[in-house]
């Protein structure tokens, strides 16, 4: 039972990320960028993080000075580095590509688990990343469209996906000495951090305070598809498999595939319909996969 509560927690984790698009498009509809909103959206969510561990439980903010790498893993060189990697992807190329290159994802998890926590690479998570890999390209549009794009493009592509499963590395050493709600705030407050390397934050001072309505937009999306999926998914990661879970979480271009047909009237085929077909076979073989074993569980 604890295996499957996590699982729905991991794939709940998915689908509200999957939702994002709702938000994003909503802000650029403002005038705002990717990067912009990504910067707006950690600062939000750790200030409200931050405000929430104040009332509930004071106690969460005590971390190590020795663990701190575990954050900047979380944070800086996970969530960071795989926004800015995502959205340089989405401008240079497209974002359909840059979706297909993201979920590379779990053959990365896959390889890190197998050699940093000796998780075993069975038949079932082998067809299940293949069937996961391929349905994300069918539903991008990747797969068959002929796309040609330049090595550095590929590569900075590739690089979100990298770094996208960086989060399931270092969070799985970081569950191993804190609560998720520990770990989720000061992945937050760390790549906020990150992103002041990348932009200069005065000159996104606008967006809390003056434009009340897309800091609402922002506070909504920073609860909805930043908090709660990233809570949800480090609760399940603690339960399941690392490879596992970077599988699981595939739901997400599958649901914002979905947004994308009934929201904004988005061209669908028989390749995207296979693509969504393919990863919701991959969710239920994994869901016959044996729980995590490798830490005792």
């Amino acid at each position: 039972m604890q295996k499957r509560r996590a699982t729905m927690f991991v794939v709940l984790a998915g689908v509200l990320w999957g939702i994002i698009s709702i938000f994003v498009n909503a802000l650029t509809g403002m005038g705002y960028t990717g990067v912009e909103i990504c910067f707006a959206r950690t600062v939000v969510c750790s200030v409200l993080l931050g405000i929430f561990l104040l009332i509930y439980d004071r106690e969460l903010f005590k971390i190590r000075l020795r663990h701190i790498w575990m954050f900047i893993g979380t944070g800086i060189i996970s969530l960071t580095l795989f926004c800015f990697c995502y959205f340089t992807t989405i401008i240079n190329v497209e974002a359909s590509v840059a979706v297909a290159l993201l979920y590379t994802s779990p053959v990365f998890v896959m390889l890190f688990s197998a050699l940093l926590f000796k998780e075993k690479i069975g038949t079932k998570k082998i067809l299940a990343i293949i069937l996961t890999v391929a349905g994300c390209g069918l539903i991008s549009g990747f797969v068959g469209s002929g796309s040609t794009m330049s090595i550095g493009s590929l590569m900075i592509g590739i690089g979100a996906g990298f770094f996208y499963a960086l989060y399931s590395i270092f969070g799985r050493y970081a569950l191993a000495h804190y609560k998720p709600l520990t770990i989720n705030f000061y992945t937050f407050l760390f790549a906020s951090v990150g992103f002041m390397f990348i932009i200069k934050p005065s000159q996104y001072a606008h967006i809390f305070a003056s434009d009340t309505k897309a800091l609402g937009v922002i506070i909504v999306s920073g609860v909805v598809c930043g908090i709660l999926p990233y809570l949800f998914y480090t609760i399940g990661l603690d339960h399941l498999d690392t490879s596992v879970a970077g599988v699981l979480v595939a739901v997400e271009p599958l649901v914002g595939c979905l947004v994308g047909i009934i929201g904004f009237n988005e061209t669908t085929n028989p390749a995207k319909i296979l693509g969504i077909v393919m990863i919701l076979v991959s969710i239920l073989v994994l869901s016959f996969e044996p729980g995590r074993k490798s830490n005792g569980d």
